[in-house]
């Protein structure tokens, strides 16, 4: 009995340790799927624009909630152990590390991998062409040059959707807030220009006082 016991809490064991880190479909093949959803996906997401990346309403939402569970089982198969997800982590990791520095090698491999930025606003006029093209819509376009600090289009001198979906916005000189350094250096012009006319006016008040006694000299000899 007590023999038998021991056998059973070995099998036990052995079939946890089996379950957690034996891999149940070949590690090429658990590499090969992950590899596929990844770049799959990366294609998908580059077809669909910036737009995606930008912003999001309610059915992208809904879009990017459901899409993990739709390739999960795509990913994993049917391997449900703890090596195999930590395999799929890996390689995910590494492949998305180097896809990194390949798009950021060259201009031109950050063209192809990533896109160009698109024009959304110049010279306070939105440029409408292009926006259709993205995808968004001009509320949106307003509304995230408000989060940028312009409080109307026309403040804006020029507003480029990124390729990693952020909107950079450059604002018209009148439009810009001064910084720190602005302000204390207009200060320091204006203090400056305020001494040269006080020196200035001090110079003439003593001109004219120095003038008025020799001439009242002058009269007396």
């Amino acid at each position: 009995m007590f023999t038998y016991a021991i056998s059973a809490s070995a099998a036990a064991g052995t079939s946890i340790w089996q379950s957690m880190f034996g891999f149940e479909i070949p590690a090429t093949e658990k590499i090969v799927r992950t590899l596929g959803v990844y770049l799959g996906l990366a294609i998908i997401m580059r077809l669909a624009g910036k737009r995606q990346l930008a912003q999001l309403n309610s059915f992208d939402l809904i879009v990017m909630l459901l899409l993990s569970n739709v390739v999960q089982n795509a990913v994993i198969g049917p391997d449900n152990s703890l090596a195999g997800g930590l395999l799929g982590a890996v390689v995910l990791v590494g492949f998305n590390a180097v896809l990194e520095r390949i798009s950021t090698s060259s201009t031109r491999a950050t063209r192809i991998f990533e896109g160009t930025p698109t024009t959304l606003v110049a010279d306070g006029q939105i440029a409408e062409k292009q926006v259709r093209r993205t995808g968004l819509r001009d509320p949106e376009v307003v509304s995230a040059l408000r989060h940028q600090g312009a409080s109307a289009v026309r403040d804006v001198h020029k507003a480029m959707l990124e390729p990693g979906g952020s909107i950079s916005v450059e604002l018209n000189r009148e439009a810009e807030n001064a910084t720190y350094g602005e302000l204390r250096q207009a200060v320091l012009d204006l203090q400056r220009h305020l001494d040269e006319r006080l020196s200035a006016l001090e110079l003439s008040v003593l001109e004219r006082r120095d003038g008025g006694a020799l001439g009242g000299d002058g009269v007396t000899g």
